[in-house]
């Protein structure tokens, strides 16, 4: 699942955590101080990967198989590896073209190290979203961030897709994280499957924002098309593998427990008419080109 600077924030199901790790989901403490400060938020024992490092709610053996879930990646000579190299084509000449607004929010959108991520939904929420104002949705994304991210790896493992910018010899929206990000497999889409698990999930928190949710979970997919570094069909069944995580997540008694307080918790926050911690103004103008 990698992200601009690192090379794979979260591990294959058959490795300890990398290091990257660390810096794509970071920075546990301040939940705590967080807690401190308003004393009508209880601090929540969270488990770690490693000291200052949130696990995901899922253990491994519980996530979603992505390898039985979704088929191969489409052959080289097929209709539907035709279609991917078309809307690579058309982002880079058309919608999402090199210093576009459109380019510019898909490198807004590859950042997943927090607390930068955690403002995505912001604008679709209308209400900000961070450590201090709402800690236990802060933290339930970040956590979730980690089950549907990993949840995609036994499938990047497997096929080790070659990613668009590789195969075209073109240049991503990222390209310092190139060499990096070269080295691990395009399908399916790490960031599609946080995006849209994080969609779903926040359509639950907040359902009367649902299109709004929906349609900005949807453009961070294509995001991805934007930045040159995923074909549609990563972002495609990335979003699959979201579908399943969450699925599963509901039948966790932590991940319920979380989301209703994280429910409560956005609903006290938007009765105090705060302002998105985003350029709303600026991000719909970017995505008005969305495909």
């Amino acid at each position: 699942m990698p992200v601009p600077r690192l090379a794979r924030p979260l591990e294959s199901p058959r490795s300890s955590p990398p290091a990257a790790m660390t810096l794509a989901i970071a920075a546990t403490a301040g939940l705590l101080a967080a807690c401190a400060a308003n004393p009508t938020i209880q601090p929540v024992k969270v488990p770690e990967l490693r000291p200052g490092v949130p696990a995901g709610y899922l253990a491994p053996e519980a996530r979603p198989d992505s390898v039985a879930l979704l088929p191969p990646p489409p052959a080289g000579d097929s209709a539907a590896f035709a279609l991917d190299k078309d809307t690579a084509k058309l982002a880079r000449t058309q919608w999402a073209k090199p210093g576009s607004a459109r380019w510019k929010q898909a490198q807004l959108d590859a950042d997943l190290d927090f607390p930068a991520a955690a403002g995505t939904f912001s604008c679709a929420l209308n209400a900000p979203v961070s450590e201090a104002q709402t800690p236990r949705l802060y933290m339930l994304l970040r956590r979730t961030l980690v089950d549907a991210g990993m949840t995609t790896y036994r499938a990047k493992d497997r096929y080790k897709r070659t990613r668009p910018f590789v195969a075209t010899n073109t240049s991503s929206c990222t390209p310092a994280d190139e060499a990096k990000i070269a080295k691990d497999g395009s399908y399916p889409s790490g960031h599609s499957a946080a995006g849209w698990a994080w969609a779903l999930v926040l359509t639950e928190i907040a359902p009367e924002r649902a299109d709004a949710i929906l349609a900005r979970g949807r453009a961070f997919g294509q995001s991805r098309i934007a930045c040159g570094v995923h074909w549609q069909s990563d972002v495609n069944e990335g979003r699959m593998v979201a579908a399943a995580t969450v699925a599963r997540l509901h039948a966790d008694p932590v991940f319920e427990s979380d989301l209703a307080a994280a429910r409560d918790e956005l609903n006290k926050v938007r009765t105090q008419g705060l302002p998105p911690n985003r350029d709303c103004a600026a991000e719909a103008a970017a995505l008005a080109t969305n495909p």
